[in-house]
């Protein structure tokens, strides 16, 4: 594995900003020539883990397999930018374990609270939770454990995309 590759593992509630920033730093690589790619949840959730629920051990199974996958695209010399939710401790302890001879996983905290996550959802998914027509949503009926100790934190409501983007670019890559 190339030491200069990176696993940028952005973990926080839906909402909070975590799509928009994987895919800015990865657009502020590309114009430094740096090779990255991004490996959304949402999108994961469509393709690599289509087969699994919301349930607990599916989550589990779901994080497992998204570290592992970024591992793997680290180990070809690319960076990896990693948007999920991760909901438990647990998940990104797990990340941090396939990540540990090699000292390049970054767990950045997107910090942004529940009030503005919910006025940022714009599918509504945060009131249909509210009214049980979502179940196991992260945030409301299903738990999110903030992380002990990350890397960085960025809380999305009191910096601007661009700051925040700035903000991890310059911690992580310079």
């Amino acid at each position: 594995m190339r030491k200069n590759s990176k696993c940028v593992w952005l973990t926080g509630l839906p909402c909070s900003g975590k799509t928009t920033l994987t895919t800015g730093l990865r657009d502020k690589l590309s114009k430094d020539g740096v090779d990255s790619l991004v490996l959304d949840g949402d999108i994961l959730r469509k393709t690599l883990n289509s087969d699994l629920g919301f349930d607990l051990e599916s989550r589990n199974i779901a994080m497992e397999r998204v570290a592992q996958l970024a591992h793997l695209i680290c180990s070809q010399n690319i960076n990896v930018l990693v948007s999920v939710i991760s909901p438990l401790k647990q998940h990104r302890n797990y990340a941090k374990k396939v990540f540990e001879s090699q000292n390049n996983f970054y767990e950045i905290y997107i910090s942004t609270k529940l009030e503005e996550c919910e006025k940022r959802d714009i599918k509504g998914m945060y009131r249909k939770a509210r009214n049980g027509e979502i179940r196991d949503f992260t945030g409301i009926d299903s738990m999110y454990e903030e992380p002990s100790s990350p890397f960085m934190s960025v809380d999305t409501s009191k910096y601007t995309i661009p700051e925040s983007i700035d903000l991890i670019y310059e911690k992580v890559f310079l």
